[in-house]
């Protein structure tokens, strides 16, 4: 008998963490924080009952990240999730990872700041996310969720991806998405066994004992460990962007969103449409590496762009790059928490249009 779909209502911190769970992952390591606190009470829920996979509750983020590190270069399918400040307790040791080019999946469920901030959702780590977050020249692949959905299918991707280039993957959602509740399907999938030669896990008969360290005295090697990352960064940046147009082919003007934000502006793009506005939008999906040709190549067709950010403006310097002054880009930003309607943004952007 042909196994039926597996089908839920769940919320998105749920679909994330069976989603792990279905991926076969060997272990999570983090820390409470809300609005991510769920990851953890279902792994420690759902996993006595299930065939594989541990869960443990670290006694900081700082812990936390470091087990991650032990563990990846073990050579398991390690992942971890946080929210805002206790993600930037983790930088240290994510940038230790990015070094030793381990592979893991790591979620951030950004949540307002600056400090401790509040608990509502917010775009505000998106610098943090993909210009480095910790020290030395690294980068993270980074996914951008817009759906409970999306939550579960970039758990496996993420795993992919880290894997295939042996570099910590971060998904950056958002404390709305996190909590919301929406249908999501769970595909069987095939999860294929990978080599994991480079492990340490002790000498064998084959091999000697491999040895895993972000530390090189030398600035000989040290400069040969980032050339080395530059060039899978380069193979990154080549291979791995990802993005979705939305009423693009006829568009005189676009809106540039992601995750939570390119839920509302999909909407805007409707009641634009509507009042005979002929407007777009490009949906990032991965952040970095970021759609930049995409955007350039709509840049010659437009007449403005604008950014819609749960924040003060940062992806929108990354847009702007992209388009190198052939138009005009604006950027209309919520923060503390507030997220705005497709009204108010449809408001600003006929203002932005003015401005052109």
């Amino acid at each position: 008998m042909e196994q039926k779909e597996d089908i839920r209502l769940m919320k998105g911190n749920e679909a994330m963490a069976e989603a792990a769970i279905q991926a076969r992952m060997d272990a999570y390591f983090g820390y409470p924080i809300t609005p991510q606190s769920e990851v953890l009470e279902y792994l420690t829920r759902e996993l006595p009952n299930r065939e594989h996979g541990i869960a443990l509750q670290a006694e900081s983020e700082v812990a936390a990240i470091n087990m991650v590190y032990g563990a990846a270069g073990a050579g398991k399918r390690v992942w971890t999730s946080s929210s805002s400040p206790g993600w930037s307790l983790m930088q240290e040791g994510v940038s230790y990872i990015a070094s030793a080019q381990l592979p893991c999946l790591l979620v951030n469920v950004n949540r307002g700041g600056p400090g401790l901030g509040t608990i509502q959702p917010s775009q505000g780590d998106y610098f943090q996310a993909t210009k480095g977050g910790g020290h030395g020249d690294y980068h993270l692949i980074v996914l951008a969720p817009n759906s409970v959905q999306e939550m579960a299918d970039f758990v496996f991707l993420g795993f992919e991806l880290a894997d295939k280039y042996r570099n910590p993957v971060l998904m950056l959602s958002d404390g709305a998405i996190g909590q919301m509740m929406e249908r999501v399907v769970f595909h069987k999938r095939e999860i294929k066994n990978v080599d994991k030669s480079w492990a340490s896990t002790g000498k064998t008969k084959e091999r000697e004992r491999n040895i895993i360290t972000s530390l090189f005295i030398q600035p000989e090697k040290m400069e040969q460990v980032n050339l080395t990352l530059m060039a899978k960064y380069a193979e990154v940046e080549k291979n791995e962007v990802r993005y979705e147009e939305i009423m693009t082919d006829d568009a005189e003007y676009l809106i540039v969103a992601y995750g939570l934000s390119a839920r509302i502006s999909h909407k805007v793009v409707i009641l634009a449409r509507e009042k005979g506005l002929k407007l777009g939008l490009l949906r990032p999906i991965t952040l970095w590496p970021f759609p930049s040709l995409p955007i350039a190549k709509l840049a010659d067709k437009v007449k403005g762009m604008m950014t819609l950010e749960l924040n003060a403006g940062q992806m929108v310097d990354d847009v702007r790059l992209a388009v190198n002054g052939r138009v005009k880009v604006g950027h209309y930003g919520r923060m503390g928490g507030i997220i705005p309607s497709p009204e108010e943004v449809l408001e600003k952007f006929e203002e932005f249009i003015k401005t052109l």
